[in-house]
Formats: C-alpha cells, structure tokens, sequence
C-alpha cells in the first residue's frame, strides 16, 4: 500500500470542508456559532497534505459570523508547505492581474498535473523567486503576505525551503524527468502487470473505486490520470513541461544502502480528484442520462475551485452562469456576417493597439501589485513531524478548537494529545475510505481501531461510521469538570 500511496501526500483522500460550517461544528459540539465566545477559532491540520480545508474554511468565511481564524499547519513534507504558499500566492493575486478562470486553472494545473503549460510554469518560476525572498526575510513576509507565520520552523527547515525554491525557480528540464518518474512507480507497483496496465487501471476503477463512491469520476478521466499522471487537461493545449511542485528527494534503501534520490513519491493509484472532485453544493452536477453521470470530476473541480476563488474574492456565493439554449446557439452561429477588406484591416490594427496598451498597463501594474487581504486569518507553519511534541509547550494548552488528523497522521491521536484540545473541540479523523489497496473489512477495521483510540482520547462519536462509505469520522471532546 505504501509504494502505491507514496510517502508524500500532495493531495488529500477525502473531500473539501469548511471548519466553520454546521454540520462539523454545531451539529457536533451542540454549540451555536452566534455564540459571543466563540471569537477565535483555533484549528491544528495534521498531515492535511493539501490546503482543501484552509482554502474553503477561509473563502467561505462570510458566511458565518465574523470571527478570527488562527491555523496551525504540519505536515510531514517540506515540499508540501512551499507548495500550499505558492498556492496561496495564487489566491492572494489581485483580480486586476488574473481573472478567476484563469486562476482556477493554474491551480488545478499545479495541483494536481505532472505536466503543465508553458505559461503555468513560467508563473511557478516567478513566484518561487518571490517566495525565496519571503522564506529568507521575515519582514518581506509580513509586508507581503501578513497573515502567514513561518516563525515556529527551525533555520534548518527554512534553509531546506529554500534548496526547494531555488530548484523550482530552475526551468532546466535536465534536472529532473518527472514523465520518467511516474514510469518508474507504475513499473515497481505493476509490476508483471505492466504491459497490461490499461486492465489494471479498469479493474482498480469497477472493482475498488466504484463501490466507495467515485462521484461522477469516470472510467476514461481516471485511466488518463493513472497513466500519464495528468489529471486536469482544461485546454486544447500542449502539457509538456514539468511540473516541478511534484518532484521531491527521498531516502531510497537499494543493496542494502540508503541513499538519496530525486522522483516523484506521491499517490498513483487514488488520483487528486478527491479532494474537489467528488462532491459539490452544485446538484446538477450530479444528473444522469441513462444512468450515466453527464458531468465528470474534472469539471466539478473546475466549478468547485472557481466558487471558491469567486466566495474568496467577492464574499458573495458563486452563481453558475444559465447555458444558453441549444436552438439560440444555433441561430447564432448560422448568422453570417459580411467584413470588407478595410473593415478587416481597421479592426487588426485596432487590435494591435489595444493588446500593446494592455501589455504596458499589465507591466507597469505587476511591479507594484499588492497581494490580496486576508482579514482576520493567520495560517501558523510548524516544524516538520512536530505533532506529538505540542502537548509539551504551554503556548498550545488547551489551545484548538478544531484537531483534524488525516488518516497517515491518526497514530497521533493519543491520550497525551488531548491536552492541546480546548475544553469543547471537535476531533475529525479521515477514514481508509479511498485506500484502494484495502478491502471493505481492513476499512472498517480502521475505523474500528481509530474509534478505539479516539475514546481513549477521551473524544466521543458522534454517530456510527461506515468506513466504505464515510471520508471522515467526527468526535466530539469535553474536557472533565467542564460543563
């Protein structure tokens, strides 16, 4: 399972939340969210891998009363922090230098592709020269991007994030051939399967994948991904630069020696739609024709990012634009036009102008573009592997509201752990629901044993879990002597 999986988690196994919203908060915690105490929401992600929950709990905040939103991140990867800051960079661009589209895009290309476009690229090189700066400077972090903290990580940590900046601001394909990487973990998981590989990838999908809930996955989209590790082709374009977010260094053991090599060591056999393209507020995604889902994961990703990004920026809910009518688009595209040849060269000339102009402006704005406010947020990094070690500082006592573990972290949940738990948390545990490589019954013996360890904890279930069906478990915990 762990050479399928990988030993880096760039994307999640289980789906978007909001911290903020009802049906974690006060369903569990039988707490208003009105309530005057509630001021700051305190909340530790241990081993999130992505940034799913931050990105919808922080764009979705206006839909809940005002209140501060304090985050503390770790994870067991310093390649995943410098990926959740270039993504947050993303977030934080103004919309005067990059529309929503065009954001949604870029951030499912960096998300979730090995290769990606040109222009994709290029921005991941620009970005990660200003994101060296921010990681090696304090006080540019906090002139740029206030609400981030990277106070809490170790000068070696840093010096690390910063090798990895400088190796993703290197555009030189001899560095690195992620398409070879990709090969090489099918060929080791494969194995003797390998040269039928399209029939692995069909049984992993009807076999496994289906009866967990694929969504609106299909066969095709999810066979692409398995084998080429492209998961989000949004353009009738060319994907054939490396996406170097995805290249990291691992200690590999060969002979009986261990050594350091460079690949890609993440999952191939789940695929990054789970974490935006499974579910949706959005129900017309999920209609059928002939029991077949018209909609595929890629386009409720599509929607799912862009609504967020649009809630982020407008604090309004995304509205889907009405698609016109199939005989209004008809009529349209019947009508013919006749351009005279001046007409024609007027317009080009125009046109020229207008795109010069553009360019000038988009110059002469990029050099002293402000990143957008993220009011009342703060997002904490902390030291790599740190989890089990902030029930012995004092500043994290009783301090989190919200414990979410993922299901490669939930070792962590111990009796010990409880102390940074505030007097009414909620506990949320991913489940082994997504795990391919565990039938239904090692499933639910993981849920089994997580339950187990959660009431040792002192947490209680909120309710019983199928752990074939459910990709998370939720507790409630209330510290003793407290009503």
């Amino acid at each position: 399972m762990v050479d399928a999986l990988g030993s880096i988690t760039f994307w999640g196994f289980s789906s978007a939340l909001d911290l903020q919203d009802k049906d974690v908060l006060t369903r569990i915690r039988d707490v208003s969210l009105d309530d005057a105490a509630d001021d700051v929401i305190q909340i530790l992600l241990i081993g999130s891998g992505d940034m799913r929950h931050l990105l919808t709990t922080i764009a979705r905040a206006w839909r809940h009363r005002k209140r501060k939103l304090k985050f503390y991140i770790t994870e067991g990867n310093l390649e995943l922090y410098v990926r959740q800051l270039l993504l947050l960079h993303l977030l934080l661009e103004p919309p005067r230098e990059m529309g929503l589209q065009e954001k949604t895009e870029f951030f499912l290309e960096i998300f979730g592709n090995t290769l990606i476009r040109q222009q994709v690229s290029d921005y991941i090189v620009s970005r990660s020269n200003e994101l060296l700066r921010m990681v090696t400077d304090v006080d540019y972090l906090s002139q740029r991007m206030p609400a981030v903290h990277l106070s809490a990580l170790k000068f070696k940590e840093r010096d690390q994030m910063e090798a990895i900046l400088k190796f993703l601001r290197n555009p030189d394909p001899r560095t690195a051939d992620i398409a070879k990487f990709w090969d090489n973990r099918l060929r080791k998981h494969l194995e003797v399967r390998y040269d039928s590989r399209k029939g692995a990838y069909d049984w992993d999908y009807s076999m496994k994948l289906a009866d967990r809930g694929k969504g609106v996955m299909n066969n095709r989209e999810y066979a692409y991904w398995r084998q080429t590790g492209i998961a989000f082709g949004l353009r009738e374009a060319d994907y054939n630069i490396q996406n170097r977010t995805l290249v990291s260094g691992a200690i590999i053991r060969k002979g009986g020696e261990r050594r350091a090599e460079r690949g890609y060591w993440g999952d191939i056999v789940c695929s990054p739609y789970l974490s935006y393209g499974i579910e949706s507020e959005e129900e017309s995604f999920f209609k059928k024709s002939n029991g077949i889902y018209t909609k595929t994961s890629q386009e409720v990703s599509v929607y799912n990012i862009l609504s967020l990004l649009h809630e982020f920026t407008h604090r309004e809910k995304y509205v889907m634009p009405d698609p016109k009518p199939a005989e209004e688009k008809k009529k349209e595209e019947s009508k013919l036009v006749e351009i005279t040849e001046e007409e024609e060269e007027e317009e080009g000339e125009e046109g020229a102008k207008e795109e010069k102009v553009e360019e000038e402006k988009a110059e002469a704005e990029a050099e002293s573009a402000d990143l957008m406010p993220m009011e009342n947020v703060e997002i904490h990094y902390l030291p790599i592997g740190s989890a089990p070690d902030l029930q012995k500082k004092s500043k994290y006592k009783k301090a989190f509201d919200v414990v979410y573990f993922s299901n490669s972290m939930v070792h962590h949940l111990t009796p010990e752990m409880s102390a940074v738990f505030s007097d009414q948390a909620t506990v949320i545990c991913e489940t082994a629901r997504y795990m391919l490589e565990l039938n239904k019954d090692q499933c639910q013996e993981f849920v089994n044993k997580v339950a187990a360890m959660a009431k040792n904890a002192g947490c209680q279930a909120t309710s019983p879990v199928d752990g074939f069906k459910c990709s998370t478990m939720r507790f409630t915990f209330q510290r003793k002597g407290e009503s």
